[in-house]
């Protein structure tokens, strides 16, 4: 629904409320002065909304607003009464980064977001807060990155600030997100699967009436025929196609015009004559071309949204690598020993003593205390093959403890992890738009406003000179000159790319970084452990004794079977498991090698150093 201009003079003795919509219930009187003009409002909560919009000068969002905004009734009660908890530092830690000063970073995600006015208003009403260093909201994920100063305000006042202008935002949850994306997604999917079963109604009908035209059809048939086809076309038209009108007519309501202009043209022009000559039992239809057009613009943007799910789940992928609880040790009384406890990895606080057994792991960037072992950081670094630690070294979150048990201290927790710093780096990639897409959607515009303008010369020519024919001919140059490989094929292959290259260990943290790549000449790597396969196998075995290679080769996974390294499983690998040979007294020395008796007699694999 189209909200009314604010010079609107005739919604001022209305029964509905300006703001959100909703009837203003008998015996309430309340209204609010929008450009001069009293607006009747339906509850104190609307009011106070309204009246937050106003007070700001930020009254232009009611003339570029496309949709209702959401009531207003009993909103910021419930806002007030639960920000405040954000405040708390131990709440803080998982998500609001700590820079210089009293400098504040945080991820959040708005919820209420119907169309780009709602991007515009948010942005400007928060960044005019006092203390704000800057806002930015990214329109297709509704996620937010705000910089404030602490000693100038909360971040409870600006989720409240939020709240008075009828929206609601929170700290930003990867699950939460998942799951709107995937309702966005079902909803699309179902816009399709009506569009494509209908569809297939209403072809199935025009392949008949494409024979009735070789062959000869009965009037009355052809009518029904006319008419059954409306019916079926009319949902995929209310329901499928709404999409692209309303995105049409919020370009048109923005005095700019994209792609979905001469979409919603095409679209609209074809379906009336065909309603028309339906109406009247003369003429062509196009109903079969109007719901297979929809469809398969339909069919584009579900794979766009699927790619751009896709990409978002492969960059919060990141997230689950820090587990969700930790044994974190407490020593009761000095020189009793440590007690192990279970603790949710948010409550973890920097200094901690934690204890990581093999197989598990890290919960936070820390520091070595006790311990020697190998850790797989091949998902931060590339490094196919664990790396040697040891007492006094860094360790990062989110990598694995391979061989022996660690001790660790932690360094940095939350927003300070280098595991929060990656996840900045690729939302701030997914907030820049790169130049291509940029360049692509003012091609577009240009494009579409020049074939707006041929379109309707060449309908007015041919209408002057073939009447019977002008028709079909606008309607055809509408769809087929229609932009969708310049403003969905680009940001669909930017997207689908990013998400890839995720998902092969790239992570790509510039808007601008596949152009930049698409022109390089020379690639240039510091370390070949990237460049190596994590999947190890055995290639070959080499006897220097009188021992067989296949004897070796039971020596050796009997010792590694007490091993979690890549080589260790890679040897086990070629033994079926019932004949791996018994192994006690087993001594694992972490990145050096295995001590152990088989058979009664002491045997050892590992290093050239580690054996002599």
């Amino acid at each position: 629904m189209v909200m009314p201009k604010d010079n609107n003079q005739e919604n001022i003795g209305s029964k509905t409320c300006y703001h959100c919509g909703l009837p203003v219930p008998p015996g309430f009187s309340s209204n609010v002065a929008i450009n001069d003009v009293q607006q009747p409002m339906c509850c104190e909560g609307c009011e106070a909304v309204a009246s937050a919009i106003i007070k700001y000068g930020l009254s232009d969002f009611y003339k570029h607003r496309t949709q209702n905004n959401q009531t207003g009734q009993e909103l910021v009660p419930d806002i007030l009464k639960q920000a405040v908890y954000y405040d708390n530092p131990k709440i803080q830690k998982s998500f609001v980064r700590i820079e210089e000063g009293d400098i504040r970073e945080a991820s959040l995600i708005l919820e209420g977001i119907t169309c780009a006015a709602c991007i515009w208003l948010n942005e400007h009403y928060i960044a005019s807060l006092k203390g704000v260093e800057d806002i930015q909201i990214n329109y297709s994920t509704h996620r937010a990155r705000v910089r404030w100063d602490e000693s100038q305000l909360h971040l409870s006042d600006i989720l409240q600030a939020i709240s008075r202008i009828g929206y609601v935002a929170h700290p930003y949850d990867a699950d939460r997100q998942h799951n709107l994306l995937e309702k966005e997604r079902k909803q699309h999917l179902r816009r399709l699967g009506l569009a494509g079963v209908l569809g297939m109604q209403v072809m199935v009908i025009a392949v008949a009436l494409y024979v009735g035209d070789w062959r000869g059809m009965e009037q009355d048939f052809r009518h029904f025929f006319y008419w059954l086809s409306l019916g079926l076309t009319l949902p995929v038209i209310i329901y499928s196609a709404k999409p692209f009108f309303s995105a049409a007519w919020r370009s048109l309501n923005n005095f700019s015009v994209g792609m979905d202009v001469p979409v919603s043209l095409g679209i609209l022009i074809a379906f009336s004559a065909s309603t028309w000559h339906t109406i009247i039992g003369e003429g062509d239809v196009y109903f079969d071309s109007v719901v297979m057009f929809i469809f398969f613009l339909l069919g584009a943007r579900y794979f766009e949204m699927s790619a751009r799910k896709r990409t978002a789940e492969s960059s919060d992928s990141l997230i689950h690598l820090i587990p969700a609880v930790a044994t974190r040790l407490i020593e009761k009384n000095p020189g009793t020993g440590w007690i192990e406890e279970v603790v949710p990895v948010a409550e973890l606080e920097q200094g901690d003593r934690l204890l990581v057994r093999p197989g598990e792991s890290i919960p936070a960037d820390s520091t070595i205390i006790e311990g020697r072992s190998t850790v797989d950081e091949s998902l931060l670094t590339g490094e196919s093959m664990p790396v040697i630690k040891n007492a006094g070294q860094s360790i990062v979150g989110g990598s694995i403890n391979i061989e022996s048990p660690l001790t660790l201290q932690v360094e940095k927790i939350g927003a300070d992890s280098i595991m929060a710093s990656i996840q900045r780096l690729l939302e701030r990639a997914q907030s820049e738009k790169p130049v291509i897409a940029r360049l692509a959607d003012r091609i577009a515009t240009w494009f579409v406003s020049v074939v707006l303008i041929i379109a309707t010369v060449v309908g007015f020519i041919w209408w002057q000179t073939d009447p019977e024919h002008w028709l079909p001919v606008l309607i055809s140059m509408l769809v087929i000159t229609c932009p969708c490989a310049l403003s969905l094929a680009t940001p669909t292959a930017v997207t689908a790319a990013t998400g890839n290259l995720v998902r092969m260990g790239l992570l790509v943290t510039r808007g601008h970084a596949l152009e930049t790549l698409a022109r390089a000449s020379h690639f240039v790597f510091d370390k070949t452990g990237t460049l190596t396969s994590h999947d190890l196998h055995l290639e070959r075995i080499h006897a220097f004794s009188d021992m067989s290679e296949t004897e070796c080769l039971h020596y050796a996974a009997a010792l590694e079977s007490n091993s979690e390294h890549p080589i260790a499983q890679a040897i086990i690998k070629n033994l079926a498991e019932n004949r791996i040979m018994n192994t006690t007294a087993v001594i694992n020395t972490p990145g050096a090698g295995i001590e152990g008796d088989i058979n009664n007699e002491t045997w050892y694999i590992g290093t050239p150093q580690y054996i002599k």
